[in-house]
């Protein structure tokens, strides 16, 4: 099984149930407060390079639900900057593992990777509420592209 460095909102019930699978699928993890990490441009960088600037934040981060922030009109380097100023806007977890890293938290994607074991876990059990990707139809209750946040942080008053 693999160790894995976790980067998290502390008291993320989403990040908390992700870690509980990767946890009963037997691999180790150092868990980090990704707030709290001390990020350079170079470092956050190589997390989120691979991906499109859009897929860099956190969809439930309240600037970016109160429309504030808008992830698929920002260039990197306003983007880059914004997320460290305020480490919150990125997509979570950061996950690290034998020099690959990753963002969010894809239960396909990290089974290729490390590996679940054949953990699933219930769109319910994760929390999802059709953040992140998730398209919101788990026929199967299973949510295959969960959110990379919880419920506890609220959107702006409507």
């Amino acid at each position: 099984m693999s160790h894995i460095t976790f980067y998290e909102k502390p008291g993320c019930r989403g990040n908390a149930r992700q870690r509980a699978l990767l946890l009963a699928a037997g691999h180790t993890l150092e868990v980090k407060s990704l707030p709290d990490e001390a990020w350079t441009r170079q470092r956050l960088l190589a997390f989120l390079t691979p991906l499109p600037v859009a897929e860099w934040f956190n969809p439930s981060a309240p600037q970016v639900k109160a429309g504030e922030i808008d992830p698929t009109n920002i260039d990197a380097e306003a983007a880059l900057a914004l997320m460290l100023q305020n480490p919150l806007l990125v997509r979570r977890p950061l996950m690290e593992s034998a020099g690959e890293r990753r963002v969010g938290f894809v239960p396909e994607e990290v089974d290729a990777w490390v590996g679940l074991a054949g953990q699933t876990v219930s769109a319910a059990e994760l929390g999802c509420q059709g953040g992140d990707r998730c398209s919101g139809h788990h026929d199967d209750d299973a949510c295959h592209v969960p959110p990379g946040d919880d419920a506890q942080e609220a959107a702006p008053p409507s």
